[in-house]
Order: structure tokens, then C-alpha cells, then sequence
């Protein structure tokens, strides 16, 4: 995916990423707020070596120390050092469990030791600090005595005692929120990733592009009346809608320009895409250009553009084909325009044998000589065959792909049963596309939108 890609899913899914943003943040709060407070004391213990009066033997005594200072922080953990600072303080508490409350470090060339100590109760962590460092002491000299009358060479001083802490170490609001905040982000980044990959369904243009390359004549703005006022060409003219039906009207004009006729089989993957209403506005708009148009009902299995453009439906295309009926008194002109119709007529047993026969390549040869532009309202691709047989013997075939409802899968295997028969894909239009937001046609392409032309005029 490019950055323009991850710039959508972003739009689409702020609300989902906000959402968890602050609920991460608001997790770091929380648990900062019912954490148990842990404080930290320390105290600092000198070791130095005794003896000694010359700068040599104060350099070798130094050295010593050194050498010797992390091998006494080693012995803060052991039962020596720890069982007497039980006693002495009169803690309940076992070795083990003391040790994981207490620390010693020597910093690098230095011959000081420091003792920590963190708990949830500051009064204890200095106690334990201090009482540690003098039995540190004790142990320590307690080793180093070799001769009770030389006494220890090393000589071990608390220069620091523990101090009561006065503000807990953990937990860390600020850093919790922070780390909270950026915790639900990766996730709601995640997630809406995660969606993206998952969701197979076609919302836009470069969905396309990945599963074909066919070109893409248009998107057609969803209107959630569209069965109520499918002809909205005429009835909202300046809709966003509509202007979209004239666009698609003028990519028309450019499409296949080698071939010498201007008919296609307007049809989709499944139904419900809107590709009757798509070819009944598209021939509305055609004639409107003054084009002499025709628009054939193909679908002979569940018609409705007799139903749409408000016409007789009794006869049609199954009586000519079946010789009852001759065309030119078959065919009906709608209203004053160019725009004539020629409905399916009954439903016949056989919609794909009449569909695919000798008499209706003849009949399209007589359609194609007689208008400008013919368009067929044909049965969707994946449940029948008619669609495919079709757009064989028309010559090209356009496929309404439903944005938010057509799964790739779909429209893929659509296509292939257009590739299978050899019939040349002529264009691909995307319908029910929002008129405003990251799937909105058109979106971060052309930067400005028909409803923004409206407002400037």
C-alpha cells in the first residue's frame, strides 16, 4: 500500500483510534491511581584501607579498596548481612523475602557502596537502609580480621544514613498516561489495519486497480431513495448524483473508440448493485446530449426498466426474438426525447438459449445501425450466464461494481466468466459510493467536489 492508503484507513478509522487513544490513556491513569506507592532510600558506605604513610602505600591501600569494594556490595544479599538486620530490626519477614527489597551497587572506580531499598512504606526503607550498611560493616570486619590484634586492614564507614523519602518512585503518572496513550494508538493503528486486510470488499478506485485493468468510467454517489426516485437525473438535476450519471455520460464517449458501433451490456457481479438504474440514468443523460439512444430490458429473468422509466412492459424483447412481435412496433420512444426503450416482455423459460441465439445477433446488428448508442440491462454475471453470452455478441460490456458491497472475490470471478466466453470488458462503475468521506469518489484525486462548485457559484 502506499501513503495516500494508510491515509485513508486512518480517516476512516480516527474514531476507533481516538477511541482506544484514550482508553489507554485513561488504563495509564487508572492504574496509577490504585498502584500501591513504592518509595526508595539509600545509604552510602566509605571503604578505605588502614595503615600506611607514604603516597605509594596510600596508592596500593586505594587500589586495594577498589578491588575489593564490589566483592563486599556481593555480600548485601547473603544470610550473613541480612538475618542480623531482621533481628535487629524486628521485621516478620524471611531472608528471601528481604532480599528482593534490597540492592548494592559500587559505581566504576569509586570505593563507596551504595545500599538501596524500595518498599511501600518510607519509614522502613530508611530503616532497612541504614541497619543493612552497619551490618555490612560488621560482616565485612568480621572476614577481614585475621589477627585479632592487627584488627581488619579495611575500614568500612556509613558516610550517608538513609533518608525518609518523601515522594514514591512508582508508579510514574505521567510516564503511565504517556506509555498508555501510545499503547492503545498502536493498537488502534493496528486494529484498523488488521480490518483493512481482512475486508475483501471493493470501496473505491484503487480496489479496482489492484484486481483488474480495465479502465474505471465513474463512481456513482449513493442515494438512499434511489428506489423511490430512480430516475433522478430529471428529478434532481443538480444533485451530486446526477452530475455523477453525466460524468460517466462523457467517459462514455472515449470508450473503445476502435470499435465502430457504441453498444454495451450494462450488468454487475451480484444483484442489487444498481445497474438498472445506472443504464436508465446513463441513457437519460445520452439523449439529453442529443444521442438517438436505445435502451434494451435484458434481463429476462427479474426485469424492472419498464418498471423505472414508467412504460408498458407487456411486450418486448422475447416477442421479437421469438417472432411474435417486429421490432419497430416493439420498440417505444420516452416522451419528447431521443431516448426510446425496448422492454424484456414476458419471461421466457429459456433466457440464456434466446440471449445467446442467431436471431439476437441479428437483432442487435439492426439495433446497432438504427441509434447511436445502444445500452442492454443485463442479469448480473455470477448467478446466470446471460450477461456473459451477451457482451459476447454486443462487443463490449460494462460492470457496475457496488462500492462497500462487491467482495473482490466477486468481481474477480465476474470477470473471469466475462474472459472465459471472450467477451471484452469495456469499463468498470463504481455505484453507491458516499458523497463525503475517504471512500467518497474521487477523494484525495481531485481535491474538489461538486457539492464545493455549487457553494463558489
Amino acid at each position: 500500500m502506499e501513503l495516500q492508503d494508510y491515509l485513508r484507513i486512518l480517516r476512516k478509522n480516527w474514531i476507533l483510534i481516538l477511541l482506544l487513544t484514550v482508553l489507554g490513556a485513561g488504563a495509564g491513569l487508572a492504574y496509577s491511581m490504585v498502584a500501591t506507592p513504592t518509595y526508595a532510600a539509600s545509604s552510602k558506605v566509605f571503604v578505605s584501607t588502614s595503615g600506611g604513610s607514604t603516597v605509594s602505600d596510600l596508592a596500593t591501600g586505594n587500589t586495594f579498596a577498589q578491588q575489593r569494594v564490589k566483592t563486599y556490595a556481593d555480600l548485601i544479599n547473603t544470610a550473613a548481612v541480612l538475618q542480623p538486620t531482621i533481628d535487629a530490626l524486628s521485621i516478620d519477614m524471611s531472608v528471601a523475602q528481604l532480599r528482593g527489597k534490597i540492592s548494592a551497587t559500587s559505581p566504576l572506580n569509586t570505593s563507596v557502596i551504595d545500599i538501596s531499598v524500595s518498599d511501600s512504606d518510607p519509614v522502613f526503607a530508611a530503616s532497612l537502609a541504614t541497619e543493612a550498611a552497619n551490618q555490612l560493616i560488621s560482616v565485612v570486619e568480621d572476614i577481614e580480621t585475621t589477627d585479632s590484634a592487627d584488627g581488619s586492614p579495611v575500614s568500612l564507614t556509613v558516610v550517608q544514613e538513609a533518608e525518609v523519602p518523601q515522594a514514591p518512585i512508582s508508579p510514574k503518572k505521567a510516564l503511565n498516561v504517556a506509555l498508555g496513550l501510545l499503547l492503545g494508538l498502536a493498537i488502534g493503528v493496528g486494529i484498523a489495519l488488521l480490518r483493512t486486510t481482512l475486508d475483501t470488499r471493493i470501496r473505491g478506485e484503487r480496489d479496482l486497480e489492484r484486481i483488474t485493468d480495465a479502465p474505471v468510467l465513474g463512481g456513482i454517489v449513493f442515494d438512499p431513495k434511489a428506489k423511490q426516485r430512480p430516475l433522478l437525473v430529471h428529478e434532481d438535476a443538480r444533485s451530486p448524483r446526477a452530475e455523477s450519471f453525466r460524468t460517466l455520460r462523457t467517459n462514455l464517449q472515449f470508450l473503445d473508440t476502435e470499435r465502430s458501433t457504441r453498444s454495451f451490456v450494462i450488468t454487475s457481479s451480484i444483484p442489487s448493485e444498481g445497474k438498472s438504474t445506472t443504464a436508465a440514468n446513463l441513457a437519460i443523460t445520452l439523449a439529453d446530449a442529443g444521442a438517438r439512444v436505445l435502451l434494451v430490458g435484458a434481463d429476462l429473468r427479474r426485469p424492472k426498466m419498464a418498471q423505472y422509466m414508467g412504460i408498458e412492459a407487456g411486450v418486448g424483447l422475447t416477442d421479437v426474438l421469438i417472432g411474435r412481435l417486429d421490432v419497430e412496433h416493439a420498440v417505444q420512444r420516452w416522451g419528447r426525447s431521443e431516448l426510446y426503450l425496448l422492454p424484456a416482455g414476458s419471461i421466457p423459460p429459456n433466457p440464456s438459449e434466446l440471449l445467446g441465439s442467431s436471431r439476437m445477433d441479428e437483432l442487435i446488428k439492426q439495433l446497432d445501425e438504427r441509434f447511436d448508442v445502444v445500452l442492454y440491462d443485463a442479469p448480473p454475471l455470477l448467478p446466470v450466464t446471460d450477461a456473459a453470452v451477451l457482451a459476447k455478441l454486443v462487443g463490449g460490456a460494462v460492470v457496475i461494481v457496488a462500492a462497500g458491497k462487491t467482495h473482490a472475490p466477486q468481481l474477480d470471478s465476474a470477470l473471469q466468466s466475462l474472459e472465459t466466453v471472450g467477451a471484452h470488458v469495456s469499463g468498470l462503475v463504481l455505484s453507491m459510493l458516499p458523497a463525503r468521506g475517504p471512500d467518497a469518489y474521487g477523494y484525495g484525486r481531485y481535491g474538489y467536489t461538486y457539492e464545493e462548485e455549487e457553494a463558489n457559484k
